[in-house]
Protein backbone atom coordinates (compact mmCIF):
# COMPACT_ATOMS: atom_id res chain seq x y z
CA UNK A 1 0.00 0.00 0.00
CA UNK A 2 1.59 3.54 -1.05
CA UNK A 3 1.12 5.56 1.86
CA UNK A 4 3.77 8.58 0.37
CA UNK A 5 2.74 11.71 0.47
CA UNK A 6 1.26 13.11 -2.80
CA UNK A 7 2.15 15.31 -5.24
CA UNK A 8 -0.56 18.27 -5.26
CA UNK A 9 -1.95 18.28 -8.68
CA UNK A 10 -4.11 21.26 -10.32
CA UNK A 11 -6.90 18.76 -11.73
CA UNK A 12 -7.50 17.61 -8.71
CA UNK A 13 -8.10 21.31 -7.15
CA UNK A 14 -12.09 21.59 -6.39
CA UNK A 15 -12.46 24.98 -8.08
CA UNK A 16 -15.80 26.77 -7.42
CA UNK A 17 -17.32 30.16 -8.23
CA UNK A 18 -17.48 32.39 -5.74
CA UNK A 19 -17.72 36.41 -6.07
CA UNK A 20 -15.99 36.55 -2.16
CA UNK A 21 -12.96 33.89 -3.97
CA UNK A 22 -10.99 36.98 -5.07
CA UNK A 23 -7.82 38.79 -4.16
CA UNK A 24 -9.04 41.31 -2.23
CA UNK A 25 -10.04 38.43 0.85
CA UNK A 26 -7.64 37.00 2.88
CA UNK A 27 -7.64 33.24 3.70
CA UNK A 28 -5.33 32.36 6.61
CA UNK A 29 -4.12 28.57 7.00
CA UNK A 30 -2.45 27.24 9.97
CA UNK A 31 0.01 24.31 9.58
CA UNK A 32 1.04 25.35 5.99
CA UNK A 33 4.13 24.19 5.76
CA UNK A 34 2.87 20.39 5.07
CA UNK A 35 0.45 18.12 4.87
CA UNK A 36 -3.55 18.97 4.69
CA UNK A 37 -2.56 22.73 5.80
CA UNK A 38 -0.54 22.70 2.80
CA UNK A 39 -2.93 21.38 0.60
CA UNK A 40 -5.55 23.65 2.10
CA UNK A 41 -3.47 26.68 1.37
CA UNK A 42 -2.62 25.67 -2.18
CA UNK A 43 -6.17 24.96 -3.11
CA UNK A 44 -7.47 28.12 -1.53
CA UNK A 45 -4.54 30.45 -3.10
CA UNK A 46 -5.77 28.39 -6.63
CA UNK A 47 -9.52 29.14 -5.71
CA UNK A 48 -8.28 33.38 -5.96
CA UNK A 49 -7.70 34.15 -2.57
CA UNK A 50 -5.29 36.20 -1.04
CA UNK A 51 -4.13 33.01 0.81
CA UNK A 52 -1.60 33.68 4.25
CA UNK A 53 0.26 30.52 5.59
CA UNK A 54 1.39 30.39 9.17
CA UNK A 55 3.74 27.77 10.97
CA UNK A 56 7.05 27.56 12.57
CA UNK A 57 8.98 25.39 9.29
CA UNK A 58 9.84 28.29 7.03
CA UNK A 59 11.71 26.23 4.66
CA UNK A 60 8.67 24.35 3.60
CA UNK A 61 6.43 27.26 4.13
CA UNK A 62 7.99 29.05 1.24
CA UNK A 63 7.98 25.07 -0.89
CA UNK A 64 4.08 25.93 -0.23
CA UNK A 65 3.80 29.15 -1.41
CA UNK A 66 5.83 27.93 -4.45
CA UNK A 67 3.70 25.72 -4.97
CA UNK A 68 0.40 27.94 -5.03
CA UNK A 69 2.34 30.50 -6.96
CA UNK A 70 2.70 27.39 -10.11
CA UNK A 71 -1.43 26.91 -9.83
CA UNK A 72 -1.52 30.81 -10.38
CA UNK A 73 -2.42 31.59 -7.08
CA UNK A 74 -1.51 34.53 -4.62
CA UNK A 75 0.43 33.69 -1.31
CA UNK A 76 2.39 34.67 1.31
CA UNK A 77 4.08 32.90 4.24
CA UNK A 78 4.72 34.01 7.47
CA UNK A 79 6.88 32.12 10.50
CA UNK A 80 4.66 32.07 13.51
CA UNK A 81 4.49 29.86 16.42
CA UNK A 82 0.91 29.24 17.37
CA UNK A 83 1.37 28.99 20.78
CA UNK A 84 2.78 32.86 21.58
CA UNK A 85 -0.27 35.13 21.20
CA UNK A 86 2.28 38.06 20.45
CA UNK A 87 3.17 36.21 17.02
CA UNK A 88 -0.46 35.64 16.30
CA UNK A 89 -1.32 39.16 16.72
CA UNK A 90 1.57 39.90 14.32
CA UNK A 91 0.35 37.86 11.78
CA UNK A 92 -3.29 38.53 11.72
CA UNK A 93 -1.70 42.41 11.62
CA UNK A 94 0.44 41.28 8.59
CA UNK A 95 -2.66 39.51 6.79
CA UNK A 96 -5.40 42.93 7.33
CA UNK A 97 -2.59 44.51 5.32
CA UNK A 98 -3.09 42.79 2.38
CA UNK A 99 -7.09 42.76 2.25
CA UNK A 100 -10.29 41.91 3.82
CA UNK A 101 -9.91 38.26 6.41
CA UNK A 102 -12.49 36.37 5.64
CA UNK A 103 -11.52 32.75 5.68
CA UNK A 104 -9.37 30.87 8.74
CA UNK A 105 -8.40 27.38 8.29
CA UNK A 106 -7.40 25.91 11.74
CA UNK A 107 -5.31 22.90 10.71
CA UNK A 108 -1.99 22.87 12.29
CA UNK A 109 -1.56 20.01 14.75
CA UNK A 110 0.88 16.73 16.22
CA UNK A 111 0.09 13.82 17.20
CA UNK A 112 1.45 11.30 20.43
CA UNK A 113 0.73 8.18 21.00
CA UNK A 114 0.71 7.29 24.96
CA UNK A 115 -2.33 5.59 27.33
CA UNK A 116 -3.41 8.80 29.84
CA UNK A 117 -1.33 7.04 32.50
CA UNK A 118 1.80 7.71 31.08
CA UNK A 119 0.67 10.83 28.88
CA UNK A 120 3.62 13.57 29.34
CA UNK A 121 1.89 16.52 30.79
CA UNK A 122 4.27 18.85 29.20
CA UNK A 123 3.19 17.25 25.60
CA UNK A 124 -0.78 17.40 26.76
CA UNK A 125 0.02 21.47 27.50
CA UNK A 126 1.84 21.33 24.06
CA UNK A 127 -0.98 19.76 21.62
CA UNK A 128 -3.85 21.50 23.64
CA UNK A 129 -2.15 24.86 23.17
CA UNK A 130 -1.60 24.37 19.42
CA UNK A 131 -4.70 22.67 18.63
CA UNK A 132 -7.14 24.11 20.94
CA UNK A 133 -6.12 27.27 22.51
CA UNK A 134 -4.63 28.59 18.68
CA UNK A 135 -7.71 28.09 17.16
CA UNK A 136 -9.78 29.99 19.92
CA UNK A 137 -7.36 32.82 19.95
CA UNK A 138 -7.01 33.10 15.68
CA UNK A 139 -10.62 33.34 15.51
CA UNK A 140 -10.83 35.84 18.37
CA UNK A 141 -8.53 37.81 16.02
CA UNK A 142 -10.29 37.20 12.79
CA UNK A 143 -13.66 37.77 13.48
CA UNK A 144 -13.83 41.28 14.24
CA UNK A 145 -12.08 41.38 10.84
CA UNK A 146 -14.63 39.50 9.17
CA UNK A 147 -17.34 41.47 10.74
CA UNK A 148 -16.42 44.61 9.28
CA UNK A 149 -16.15 43.32 5.58
CA UNK A 150 -18.47 44.36 2.94
CA UNK A 151 -21.13 41.73 3.52
CA UNK A 152 -19.99 41.25 7.49
CA UNK A 153 -19.46 37.54 6.89
CA UNK A 154 -16.76 34.74 6.91
CA UNK A 155 -16.22 31.57 8.02
CA UNK A 156 -13.62 29.43 10.28
CA UNK A 157 -12.92 25.97 9.29
CA UNK A 158 -11.18 23.47 11.71
CA UNK A 159 -9.89 20.33 11.36
CA UNK A 160 -11.27 18.09 13.47
CA UNK A 161 -11.10 13.89 12.64
CA UNK A 162 -12.98 11.21 13.59
CA UNK A 163 -11.36 11.47 16.92
CA UNK A 164 -13.89 14.11 16.98
CA UNK A 165 -16.76 11.89 16.83
CA UNK A 166 -15.01 8.24 18.52
CA UNK A 167 -11.71 8.11 20.65
CA UNK A 168 -10.07 5.40 20.20
CA UNK A 169 -6.10 3.79 22.52
CA UNK A 170 -3.65 5.96 23.23
CA UNK A 171 -4.41 9.06 21.84
CA UNK A 172 -6.66 11.27 24.71
CA UNK A 173 -5.19 14.25 23.99
CA UNK A 174 -5.80 14.34 20.21
CA UNK A 175 -9.25 13.12 20.98
CA UNK A 176 -9.89 16.14 23.21
CA UNK A 177 -8.14 18.47 20.94
CA UNK A 178 -10.50 17.34 17.99
CA UNK A 179 -13.80 17.34 20.38
CA UNK A 180 -12.65 20.70 21.44
CA UNK A 181 -12.54 22.12 17.93
CA UNK A 182 -16.12 20.95 16.97
CA UNK A 183 -17.53 22.85 20.44
CA UNK A 184 -15.56 25.75 19.06
CA UNK A 185 -16.98 25.75 15.69
CA UNK A 186 -20.61 25.24 17.07
CA UNK A 187 -19.60 28.50 19.20
CA UNK A 188 -18.62 30.53 16.71
CA UNK A 189 -21.65 29.87 14.85
CA UNK A 190 -24.44 30.03 17.51
CA UNK A 191 -22.45 33.92 17.81
CA UNK A 192 -22.03 34.56 14.22
CA UNK A 193 -26.00 34.83 12.93
CA UNK A 194 -25.72 33.24 9.71
CA UNK A 195 -23.24 35.30 8.53
CA UNK A 196 -19.73 33.93 10.45
CA UNK A 197 -20.08 30.11 10.50
CA UNK A 198 -18.03 27.80 11.74
CA UNK A 199 -17.74 24.43 10.57
CA UNK A 200 -15.43 20.93 10.43
CA UNK A 201 -13.48 19.00 8.72
CA UNK A 202 -13.74 14.98 9.47
CA UNK A 203 -11.64 12.26 8.02
CA UNK A 204 -9.93 9.08 8.89
CA UNK A 205 -5.89 8.52 7.80
CA UNK A 206 -4.73 11.08 5.21
CA UNK A 207 -1.71 10.51 3.74
CA UNK A 208 0.30 12.55 5.65
CA UNK A 209 3.61 12.98 7.55
CA UNK A 210 1.70 13.25 10.51
CA UNK A 211 0.15 9.87 9.64
CA UNK A 212 3.12 8.27 8.96
CA UNK A 213 5.14 8.93 12.19
CA UNK A 214 2.41 7.30 14.29
CA UNK A 215 2.70 3.62 12.67
CA UNK A 216 6.18 3.10 14.50
CA UNK A 217 4.76 3.42 18.12
CA UNK A 218 1.28 2.65 17.51
CA UNK A 219 3.22 -1.14 16.14
CA UNK A 220 5.22 -0.87 19.36
CA UNK A 221 2.67 -0.26 21.85
CA UNK A 222 0.29 -2.89 20.35
CA UNK A 223 2.85 -5.18 19.49
CA UNK A 224 2.17 -5.83 15.76
CA UNK A 225 3.95 -5.19 12.46
CA UNK A 226 3.74 -1.63 10.61
CA UNK A 227 1.95 -3.11 8.05
CA UNK A 228 -1.12 -4.60 10.73
CA UNK A 229 -0.76 -1.11 11.87
CA UNK A 230 -1.88 0.38 8.50
CA UNK A 231 -4.28 -2.31 7.72
CA UNK A 232 -5.98 -3.18 10.91
CA UNK A 233 -5.62 -0.23 13.09
CA UNK A 234 -5.75 2.74 10.47
CA UNK A 235 -8.07 1.37 7.65
CA UNK A 236 -9.42 -1.29 10.01
CA UNK A 237 -12.72 0.52 10.79
CA UNK A 238 -12.56 2.33 7.01
CA UNK A 239 -15.30 0.61 4.24
CA UNK A 240 -12.64 2.39 1.71
CA UNK A 241 -8.55 0.97 2.31
CA UNK A 242 -7.20 3.88 0.72
CA UNK A 243 -5.74 6.97 3.03
CA UNK A 244 -7.39 9.73 1.87
CA UNK A 245 -5.19 12.40 0.06
CA UNK A 246 -4.41 16.17 1.45
CA UNK A 247 -5.80 18.32 -1.56
CA UNK A 248 -9.13 16.10 -1.29
CA UNK A 249 -8.88 17.25 2.73
CA UNK A 250 -8.17 20.86 1.42
CA UNK A 251 -10.92 20.21 -1.16
CA UNK A 252 -13.76 20.40 1.71
CA UNK A 253 -11.88 23.96 3.44
CA UNK A 254 -12.76 25.25 -0.10
CA UNK A 255 -16.10 24.14 -0.14
CA UNK A 256 -16.90 24.95 3.34
CA UNK A 257 -15.79 28.48 2.86
CA UNK A 258 -17.78 29.11 -0.13
CA UNK A 259 -21.59 30.44 -1.07
CA UNK A 260 -22.41 26.80 -1.47
CA UNK A 261 -22.05 25.81 2.36
CA UNK A 262 -24.18 28.85 3.30
CA UNK A 263 -25.94 26.37 5.47
CA UNK A 264 -22.93 24.93 7.36
CA UNK A 265 -23.17 26.56 10.28
CA UNK A 266 -21.69 25.11 13.03
CA UNK A 267 -21.72 21.59 11.07
CA UNK A 268 -19.03 18.85 10.67
CA UNK A 269 -17.90 17.69 7.07
CA UNK A 270 -17.75 13.46 7.92
CA UNK A 271 -15.90 12.06 4.90
CA UNK A 272 -14.36 9.19 6.77
CA UNK A 273 -14.81 6.24 4.31
CA UNK A 274 -17.50 4.99 6.87
CA UNK A 275 -15.02 4.74 9.79
CA UNK A 276 -16.90 6.27 12.21
CA UNK A 277 -19.79 4.19 10.95
CA UNK A 278 -18.39 0.75 10.94
CA UNK A 279 -16.75 1.72 14.66
CA UNK A 280 -20.31 2.14 16.05
CA UNK A 281 -21.48 -1.29 14.19
CA UNK A 282 -18.23 -3.50 15.49
CA UNK A 283 -18.92 -1.93 19.02
CA UNK A 284 -22.73 -2.41 18.73
CA UNK A 285 -21.51 -6.35 17.56
CA UNK A 286 -19.16 -6.89 20.53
Amino acid sequence: MDISEPKIEKKEILMLDDDNFNPGNVCIVTGASMGIGRATAVAAAANGLMTVGLDINEEEGQKTVQMAREMGGQMIFLKADLRKDEEMDRAVDEAAKLGTIKYVANIAGIQHIDPIENFPMEKFDYMVSLMLRAPFYLSKLTIPHMKKSKDGTGAIGNMASVHAHICTLNKPAYNITKFGLRALAQSISAEGGGKIRGFTVSTGFVRTALALKQIPAQAEQRGITPEEVVRDVMMGFSRIKEMMKPIEVGNLFVFGFSRFAKYLIGGDLLFDGGMVLTYAEKKAES
